[in-house]
Protein backbone atom coordinates (compact mmCIF):
# COMPACT_ATOMS: atom_id res chain seq x y z
CA UNK A 1 0.00 0.00 0.00
CA UNK A 2 2.86 2.32 0.72
CA UNK A 3 4.79 1.41 -1.74
CA UNK A 4 1.67 2.28 -4.25
CA UNK A 5 1.29 5.64 -2.70
CA UNK A 6 4.82 6.53 -3.24
CA UNK A 7 5.09 5.32 -6.78
CA UNK A 8 2.18 7.26 -7.64
CA UNK A 9 3.25 10.32 -6.20
CA UNK A 10 6.76 10.03 -7.54
CA UNK A 11 5.15 9.35 -11.22
CA UNK A 12 4.68 12.66 -11.84
CA UNK A 13 7.44 14.39 -14.44
CA UNK A 14 7.59 17.71 -11.91
CA UNK A 15 10.02 16.79 -8.34
CA UNK A 16 7.30 16.45 -5.61
CA UNK A 17 9.80 17.80 -3.16
CA UNK A 18 11.94 20.07 -5.83
CA UNK A 19 15.56 19.09 -6.87
CA UNK A 20 17.44 21.35 -4.08
CA UNK A 21 18.41 19.84 -1.17
CA UNK A 22 16.94 19.94 2.12
CA UNK A 23 18.65 23.03 4.50
CA UNK A 24 19.36 21.82 7.39
CA UNK A 25 21.11 18.43 5.61
CA UNK A 26 22.74 20.85 3.78
CA UNK A 27 23.82 23.03 6.36
CA UNK A 28 25.52 19.89 8.25
CA UNK A 29 26.77 17.91 5.76
CA UNK A 30 28.86 20.74 4.92
CA UNK A 31 30.47 21.05 7.75
CA UNK A 32 31.94 17.77 7.48
CA UNK A 33 34.86 15.90 5.46
CA UNK A 34 33.93 13.99 2.69
CA UNK A 35 33.08 10.41 2.76
CA UNK A 36 30.34 8.22 2.61
CA UNK A 37 26.83 8.84 3.09
CA UNK A 38 23.86 6.96 3.19
CA UNK A 39 20.32 7.91 2.84
CA UNK A 40 17.35 6.12 3.91
CA UNK A 41 13.94 6.99 1.61
CA UNK A 42 15.72 9.03 -0.41
CA UNK A 43 13.00 9.71 -2.60
CA UNK A 44 13.96 11.31 -5.72
CA UNK A 45 17.24 11.89 -4.90
CA UNK A 46 17.40 15.64 -4.11
CA UNK A 47 19.77 15.48 -1.38
CA UNK A 48 21.59 12.26 -2.59
CA UNK A 49 22.89 14.13 -5.90
CA UNK A 50 23.44 17.34 -3.57
CA UNK A 51 25.89 15.14 -1.36
CA UNK A 52 27.46 13.64 -5.09
CA UNK A 53 28.08 16.97 -6.23
CA UNK A 54 29.99 17.62 -3.06
CA UNK A 55 32.61 14.78 -3.53
CA UNK A 56 30.13 12.32 -1.40
CA UNK A 57 30.23 8.73 -1.99
CA UNK A 58 26.73 8.08 -1.83
CA UNK A 59 24.42 5.18 -1.42
CA UNK A 60 20.41 5.59 -0.95
CA UNK A 61 17.74 3.61 -0.89
CA UNK A 62 13.47 3.54 -0.83
CA UNK A 63 10.72 1.82 -1.62
CA UNK A 64 9.74 3.67 -4.71
CA UNK A 65 11.13 2.42 -7.80
CA UNK A 66 9.09 5.67 -9.52
CA UNK A 67 11.36 7.41 -6.72
CA UNK A 68 14.76 5.74 -7.90
CA UNK A 69 14.07 6.55 -11.49
CA UNK A 70 13.93 10.26 -10.63
CA UNK A 71 17.39 9.82 -8.96
CA UNK A 72 18.73 9.03 -11.39
CA UNK A 73 17.75 10.70 -14.14
CA UNK A 74 18.63 14.14 -11.82
CA UNK A 75 21.57 12.54 -11.21
CA UNK A 76 22.26 11.92 -15.33
CA UNK A 77 21.79 15.88 -15.33
CA UNK A 78 24.13 16.83 -12.98
CA UNK A 79 26.88 14.33 -14.24
CA UNK A 80 27.13 12.78 -10.99
CA UNK A 81 26.47 8.91 -9.52
CA UNK A 82 24.69 7.56 -6.97
CA UNK A 83 24.00 4.21 -5.57
CA UNK A 84 20.48 3.79 -5.38
CA UNK A 85 18.70 0.05 -3.84
CA UNK A 86 15.20 -0.47 -3.74
CA UNK A 87 14.29 -2.14 -0.27
CA UNK A 88 12.64 -1.01 3.06
CA UNK A 89 14.45 0.03 6.35
CA UNK A 90 13.69 -3.68 7.32
CA UNK A 91 15.49 -5.19 4.77
CA UNK A 92 18.36 -2.92 4.65
CA UNK A 93 21.60 -4.76 4.48
CA UNK A 94 24.48 -2.75 4.31
CA UNK A 95 28.31 -3.59 5.97
CA UNK A 96 28.20 -2.58 9.94
CA UNK A 97 30.30 0.49 10.91
CA UNK A 98 30.47 1.35 7.52
CA UNK A 99 28.94 4.90 6.56
CA UNK A 100 30.48 8.36 7.64
CA UNK A 101 27.23 9.56 7.98
CA UNK A 102 23.56 8.73 7.88
CA UNK A 103 21.07 11.28 7.10
CA UNK A 104 17.09 10.62 7.65
CA UNK A 105 15.07 13.88 5.57
CA UNK A 106 11.28 13.56 6.78
CA UNK A 107 11.94 9.71 6.51
CA UNK A 108 9.03 8.49 8.32
CA UNK A 109 8.29 4.59 8.63
CA UNK A 110 5.62 2.96 10.54
CA UNK A 111 4.97 3.50 14.05
CA UNK A 112 5.65 -0.28 14.79
CA UNK A 113 8.55 -0.26 12.76
CA UNK A 114 10.39 2.70 13.45
CA UNK A 115 12.77 2.42 16.51
CA UNK A 116 13.56 -0.98 15.17
CA UNK A 117 14.45 1.55 11.30
CA UNK A 118 16.01 3.68 13.61
CA UNK A 119 18.34 1.52 15.41
CA UNK A 120 19.57 -0.93 12.32
CA UNK A 121 20.62 2.42 10.61
CA UNK A 122 22.68 2.86 13.63
CA UNK A 123 24.80 -0.53 13.37
CA UNK A 124 25.76 0.66 9.40
CA UNK A 125 27.49 3.99 11.01
CA UNK A 126 31.08 3.74 11.70
CA UNK A 127 32.32 4.66 15.08
CA UNK A 128 32.79 8.34 15.13
CA UNK A 129 29.99 8.75 12.56
CA UNK A 130 27.23 11.50 12.70
CA UNK A 131 23.47 10.76 11.92
CA UNK A 132 21.91 13.59 10.81
CA UNK A 133 17.93 13.59 11.21
CA UNK A 134 15.26 16.24 10.01
CA UNK A 135 11.74 15.21 10.52
CA UNK A 136 8.14 16.53 11.14
CA UNK A 137 7.49 16.71 15.14
CA UNK A 138 4.10 15.64 16.45
CA UNK A 139 2.74 19.33 16.28
CA UNK A 140 3.02 19.09 12.49
CA UNK A 141 -0.61 17.70 13.03
CA UNK A 142 -1.96 21.18 13.55
CA UNK A 143 0.00 22.46 10.51
CA UNK A 144 -1.46 19.70 7.89
CA UNK A 145 -4.86 19.43 8.96
CA UNK A 146 -5.09 23.19 7.73
CA UNK A 147 -3.06 23.27 4.94
CA UNK A 148 -2.76 19.87 3.35
CA UNK A 149 0.90 20.98 1.44
CA UNK A 150 2.47 21.34 4.77
CA UNK A 151 3.32 18.17 4.62
CA UNK A 152 4.19 15.55 6.76
CA UNK A 153 2.22 12.09 8.10
CA UNK A 154 -1.14 12.95 9.24
CA UNK A 155 -0.63 9.75 11.74
CA UNK A 156 0.67 11.72 14.94
CA UNK A 157 1.86 8.22 15.58
CA UNK A 158 4.34 8.66 12.95
CA UNK A 159 5.61 11.83 13.58
CA UNK A 160 8.60 12.45 16.15
CA UNK A 161 9.43 14.40 19.54
CA UNK A 162 12.25 14.64 21.67
CA UNK A 163 11.75 11.99 23.70
CA UNK A 164 11.02 9.18 20.72
CA UNK A 165 14.04 10.52 19.26
CA UNK A 166 16.20 10.24 22.62
CA UNK A 167 15.19 6.94 22.92
CA UNK A 168 15.69 5.57 18.87
CA UNK A 169 19.13 6.73 19.02
CA UNK A 170 19.81 6.08 22.82
CA UNK A 171 23.67 4.61 21.75
CA UNK A 172 24.46 7.97 20.25
CA UNK A 173 25.71 11.18 21.89
CA UNK A 174 23.44 13.79 20.84
CA UNK A 175 24.91 16.93 19.79
CA UNK A 176 22.34 18.86 19.13
CA UNK A 177 17.95 17.86 19.28
CA UNK A 178 15.73 21.14 18.77
CA UNK A 179 12.20 21.43 17.52
CA UNK A 180 11.27 24.50 15.11
CA UNK A 181 8.79 26.18 13.13
CA UNK A 182 9.34 27.57 10.03
CA UNK A 183 8.45 27.70 6.40
CA UNK A 184 8.96 24.96 4.53
CA UNK A 185 8.82 25.29 0.64
CA UNK A 186 10.54 22.55 -0.73
CA UNK A 187 8.55 21.48 -3.92
CA UNK A 188 4.55 21.02 -4.49
CA UNK A 189 4.15 18.97 -1.09
CA UNK A 190 6.14 20.79 1.41
CA UNK A 191 4.83 24.29 1.45
CA UNK A 192 3.84 26.03 4.21
CA UNK A 193 4.14 26.80 7.47
CA UNK A 194 4.98 23.35 9.65
CA UNK A 195 6.95 22.34 12.97
CA UNK A 196 10.20 20.26 12.58
CA UNK A 197 12.49 18.67 14.87
CA UNK A 198 16.35 18.17 14.21
CA UNK A 199 18.42 16.17 15.26
CA UNK A 200 22.40 15.62 14.98
CA UNK A 201 24.25 12.49 16.61
CA UNK A 202 27.90 11.01 17.02
CA UNK A 203 28.10 7.09 17.20
CA UNK A 204 30.79 6.98 20.42
CA UNK A 205 34.32 5.58 18.57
Amino acid sequence: MRTEFWNERFSSPDYAYGTEPNLFFKAQLNQLARGSLLLPADGEGRNGVYAALKGWEVTAFDISSAAKNKALKLAAEKGVELKYNIHDCLSAKYPLNHFDVIALVFAHFSPEHRQACHRKLVHFLKPGGILILEGFHTTQVKFNSVNPKAGGPKNIDMLFDKEKLKDDFKDLDIQLLEQETLYLKEGEYHDGDCSVIRLVAKKPK
